[in-house]
């Protein structure tokens, strides 16, 4: 570990956020480079392929699909009374993966946050019927929920996947101000394409039953509320103190859209490390990050090249280094780690989804999952937080690694930023794997314990724009401690016999 050299990580970030591979966007040129660079440094290492056919890649075809402007949303109350809502302003329908006209009429009932959750005492379905209706939601979660259990449940895939599971046809959904507007989705949503052209993985489409996926704004919502004799701000109360409000709303819907479908090639880069021991060895411990970035955008101060330094150039150099410290052990860990440089993570963890559903391993050997997305190297790392470690016992492997470092482990800083649902760990989280994330914590090196709020300056300048450079803002000796600190968890978890383990009755272990 003290072989890792900070201008090692450096030069990684350097090539990787090079104006020529132009944002690393999937499907150009500039994604090719970066893959074939990561290729590059697996061989150079004596990393093995863990791809598809003896290969390091793993092929991902994404599917962008954009909504038409015919979009068309009319509601008709119990009195027979029709209104006809205005596309982008009192609603948008998000488009369908897979077919490219879509009609759909059913009654409305309220479902609440649309969680249905009974091993934790909240169930939003309880003494409703769902059955061939379209399910009305409020975003959010009840404030006795903690931010990962809260993050989980309003993930959109779980919400419309929970509807599917109780015959709904359709979920429309409102953020919880009554004054809100609906989101800009004109730029399409993306799914991935399964070999057999089907949709393999998506947080937007669940089923063919489910044939509409909808926003409406907080007015809209408060409209079809008080036609049930429900008021949004007292429902709203009520759903945030975990006491369900769902009834039906007395209103009949039919939505109408047509969706285009665009087809992008691309790829996870994968390589192992295997084990030493005869049985272990067939099991396997993943290390990820994205590799992927957002390409050419909106100039921002005469720069339109979002060269993604810190995300994600950074993680994928600490994985590289990763892999570095891997070739120089003679004794190979017991387990096999994967290294593995995943795709579309900025179009909603596409890549990382679609391997953690069809790995190019054995998915039940799969045991645990460090992920590593964009760990902000602006300043010396003291103090880390674990994203979703305190679910499973893989905060023991933490919390030696971090000691043996001289690291605090904290809790997380910015639990509104709901970061545990926001990068590749929770596609693994979402097959049952227990996996989590490291970000800095607080401490500073002046007592002042503020880094979140050094983060948000940064953040301001930086998150998603052209400035996010390598002429940006870098400690590259935090780096360092960040792949020491990644490397020693994953090489414990690879040495455990015991497999890591969701905690007895966890919200995480008893959802799946």
């Amino acid at each position: 570990m003290k072989k890792v050299k900070p201008k090692d990580i450096k030069g990684h970030i350097e090539y990787l956020a090079d104006d020529r591979l132009l944002g690393r966007m999937p499907g150009t040129e500039g994604y090719k480079m970066a893959a074939d660079y990561v290729i590059d440094k697996f061989k150079s290492m004596g990393i093995e392929p863990a791809g598809e056919n003896g290969s390091y890649l793993q092929d991902v075809t994404i599917r962008k699909a954009v909504t038409g402007n015919d979009a068309t949303f009319i509601s008709r109350d119990s009195l027979g009374n029709k209104s006809e809502l205005i596309h982008g302003k009192d609603f948008v329908i998000f488009p369908n993966a897979v077919e490219k006209q879509t009609t759909l009429e059913a009654p409305l009932v309220f479902a609440g946050f649309g969680i249905s959750a009974p091993e934790i005492g909240y169930d939003d379905y309880a003494g409703i019927d769902a059955t061939g209706k379209v399910v009305v939601v409020m975003r959010g979660a009840p404030d006795s929920f903690t931010s990962t259990v809260a993050a989980s449940s309003m993930d959109i895939g779980n919400i419309l996947q929970t509807a599917a599971n109780h015959g709904a046809v359709g979920v429309v959904m409102a953020f919880t101000n009554p004054t809100a507007g609906v989101p800009n989705i004109s730029r399409g949503v993306n799914s991935v394409l399964g070999p057999d052209g089907g949709i393999a993985v998506s947080r937007y489409y669940v089923s063919d039953d489910v044939k509409l996926f909808s926003f409406i704004s907080g007015e809209t919502l408060t409209n079809f509320l008080a036609k049930a004799g429900l008021d949004f701000n007292t429902s709203l109360t009520s759903l945030k103190n975990a006491t369900p409000v769902s009834a039906p709303l007395n209103t009949t819907i039919r939505a109408s859209y047509s969706s285009s479908h665009e087809d992008i090639n691309s790829y996870n880069v994968i390589g192992k490390i295997t084990g030493s021991d005869p049985l272990l060895k067939n099991e396997f411990v993943i290390h990820s990050a994205h590799l992927d970035h957002v390409g050419i955008g909106a100039p921002v101060n005469g720069d339109s090249i979002y060269n993604g330094a810190h995300d994600n150039a950074s993680g994928v150099a600490s994985l590289l280094e990763i892999a570095r410290i891997y070739s120089r052990i003679d004794a190979k860990p017991k387990r096999t780690v994967l290294i593995a440089m995943v795709t579309g993570e900025e179009m909603g963890l596409l890549g990382s989804s679609y391997f953690a559903k069809y790995p190019t391993v054995p998915k039940q050997n799969i045991v645990a999952n460090i992920n590593t997305d964009m760990p902000t190297i602006i300043a010396p790392l003291l103090s880390v937080v674990a994203l979703g470690a305190e679910h499973s016992t893989l905060d023991k492997p933490v919390a030696n690694a971090a000691s043996y470092l001289g690291l605090d482990v904290e809790e997380d800083p910015e639990p509104e930023q709901n970061r545990f649902v926001r990068s590749d760990q929770y596609s693994f989280v979402s097959q049952g794997i227990p996996a989590l994330h490291i970000k800095y914590g607080n401490k500073t090196p002046d007592g002042k314990n503020n880094l979140n709020e050094q983060v948000q300056v940064w953040r301001e300048k930086y998150y998603h724009k052209p400035q996010d450079s390598i002429d940006g803002t870098f400690d590259f000796d935090a780096g360092k401690t960040y792949v020491q600190l990644n490397f020693l968890i994953g090489y414990q978890v690879a040495q455990n016999p015991e497999r890591p383990s969701w905690n007895p009755g966890d919200f995480f272990e008893t959802a799946r």
